[in-house]
């Protein structure tokens, strides 16, 4: 090597040199770019996998609560609370109040309709729950698949089903405005025992069902 360039050479490590004290620093430099990116990352994952569990939960509770009340002649409103109570339990570890964790809060209604065999309407026979439709009003989202019809196209008669509605806001306070998803499930049933329909609080026995 000759002796200009080994002196080049000698000039860059000094300079090279002058920035070993600065390593820590420059680590630090890194690990706060870094540390935002890694955070986002985290809790976005965590966000997700919880809106997910939340979500099946959801479905299972609206599956829950119209078979609960689809297995009965009748019910009466402490049956359908007990029922509640149960879907509650059903989203453990998430609470179904409103919490900074999740979100919230968790809303159950359980619904009877009844097919109008002329009309095709489905209407309301009797609502519980947190949202409770009104009696007499027309579900208009009701599947029209679910409604059996003969050979000619005509509805059957004496068709009723238990619809239950259930919906909760994921909306967890460590991601405001980011994690923000309403979650929600409708499950139609129908009535499995030897009535048609299922009564809700009969004042006595009935082996009739109410059509209007």
């Amino acid at each position: 090597m000759t002796s200009a360039a080994a002196k080049l050479v000698r000039i860059v490590q000094r300079h090279l040199a002058r920035f070993s004290p600065h390593a820590d620093g420059l680590a630090a430099v890194e690990f706060a770019v870094i540390l935002p990116l890694m955070l986002v990352t985290l809790f976005g994952m965590t966000g997700v996998t919880s809106a997910i569990a939340i979500d099946r939960k959801v479905t299972s509770i609206a599956r829950t609560l119209s078979d609960l009340t689809s297995q009965g002649s009748s019910v009466t409103n402490t049956d359908l609370q007990n029922f509640f109570a149960i879907g509650k339990a059903m989203l453990t570890p998430y609470a179904a109040a409103q919490n900074p964790v999740s979100g919230g809060p968790l809303k159950t209604t359980t619904t009877e309709i009844y097919i109008d065999p002329a009309s095709g309407a489905a209407r309301v026979q009797w609502s519980s729950g947190d949202i409770p439709r009104a009696v007499g009003d027309v579900v208009t989202d009701m599947p029209g698949e679910l409604i059996g019809k003969d050979a000619a196209k005509n509805i059957l008669p004496d068709q009723y089903f238990i619809l239950s509605e259930v919906s909760y806001l994921y909306a967890p306070s460590i991601l405001p405005g980011v994690a923000s998803v309403p979650l929600g499930e409708s499950t139609y049933t129908r009535p499995r025992m030897s009535l048609a329909c299922v009564l809700y609080n009969p004042v006595s026995p009935s082996t009739s069902c109410p059509k209007s």
